[in-house]
């Protein structure tokens, strides 16, 4: 999901289309049985071939915005189809839509569109929005140390720490740490080198002089060209702790878990704080429009695929200010991260799958 904007003047929203699934529900601490329904499970792979193959179609109807595999109603694997509930006549689409496809249940689900989770309200202090004592914890308010343009400040998550090359580094979404691209409404854009602070400038009333700088940003460019939005800054000596603890999680695994459907999971982010829910979909087409600058102009939009979709009813697990968390399964100890997060709507949340981001990197986990 995305950065966080603190408003100066009015608020306002940068609007975002995706395409991807999920139902609602929260999850309890459980360990998933061998043959999840994961990407590795045959009938998972059956319904996924069909789904890719239907998808070009699917996307042709009006106010589709995407497709999944996940469960229906009765609880078996389907090819799911999102329609935009603030489409032209979204019932209308929903209807014309087969019921089956290649001898595969086809399920509608009405969505709103998808969103960065970029949001403006009055920056507060509280749990993981405040100032901490380095050195800190991830799963914090934090973002590019410059993150102000057109009367606004941004800031988003900073989700966890890696490995590259034997040295440690913050990582969180490329549109909390480097999307500003133009020189606009702040006379600059992101470069390496730049500060990542703590917390953001959303949670330090817009004035960097009330933060701290805990990493140094090293740009990745990871789009519009890659499958991720991630992207890193170098730790600045003692400034977070370097077993890679998140708050409320703890220290997590050196190791990662492939998402499953069904599988619980929970995050630590900036707005939300520590959240849980369960994985609805794989296999997700989104598309996603991104901005230049904070409350800058549209810059391009991305077509992702392959993410995961997450229940998010009411928000509930993922908002405005929470881009750049890290998800985990859900046991209580050392849990292994299964995707980055970046994305969503109030009912909805979409997820890199973490071996993707890592893979990107050239990337480990720290971790137990």
């Amino acid at each position: 999901m995305n950065r966080h904007r603190a408003a100066r003047k009015i608020a306002a929203v940068v609007s975002v289309v995706l395409a991807l699934t999920l139902l609602s529900v929260f999850a309890f601490a459980a360990e998933l049985p061998e043959q999840a329904l994961s990407h590795a499970n045959p009938r998972v792979q059956e319904v996924m071939a069909a789904q890719e193959r239907e998808t070009p179609y699917l996307m042709a109807f009006p106010d589709v915005l995407g497709t999944a595999v996940g469960l229906d109603e009765k609880g078996d694997l389907a090819i799911q189809v999102f329609v935009n509930l603030e489409g032209k006549n979204p019932a209308v689409s929903a209807r014309h839509i087969p019921k089956r496809l290649r001898g595969e249940g086809v399920t509608v689900i009405m969505t709103e569109p998808f969103r960065t989770l970029v949001k403006r309200a009055p920056a507060t202090s509280v749990s993981h929005k405040a100032i901490q004592t380095p050195p800190i914890q991830l799963g914090t308010s934090g973002g590019w140390g410059l993150d102000l343009a057109n009367g606004y400040c941004c800031g988003g998550t900073i989700g966890a720490l890696v490995w590259i090359g034997g040295a440690q580094y913050i990582m969180s979404n490329y549109h909390v740490f480097e999307s500003d691209i133009v020189s606009g409404g702040n006379g600059r854009a992101a470069k390496d080198g730049d500060p990542i602070i703590q917390p953001g400038l959303i949670d330090a009333g817009c004035n960097v002089a009330r933060a701290q700088r805990v990493a140094t940003l090293e740009k990745q460019g990871s789009l519009p060209f890659w499958n991720v939005d991630v992207s890193i800054a170098a730790v600045t000596p003692g400034m977070v702790k370097a077993d890679g603890s998140i708050l409320e999680i703890g220290t997590i695994s050196s190791k990662t878990v492939a998402a499953a459907v069904s599988q619980p999971v929970k995050k630590s982010g900036r707005t939300t704080g520590l959240t849980r829910s369960k994985v609805h979909s794989l296999n997700a087409t989104v598309s996603v429009a991104y901005d230049n600058e904070c409350a800058g102009g549209a810059a391009f939009t991305k077509t992702y695929i392959g993410q995961i979709i997450i229940s998010n009813r009411a928000s509930g697990f993922l908002a405005g200010g929470d881009s750049g968390s890290l998800m985990v399964e859900d046991v209580s100890t050392n849990p292994r991260a299964v995707g980055l997060l970046f994305a969503g709507s109030s009912s909805l949340a979409v997820a890199n799958p973490i071996d993707e981001v890592l893979t990107h990197l050239g990337a480990a986990m720290v971790g137990n």
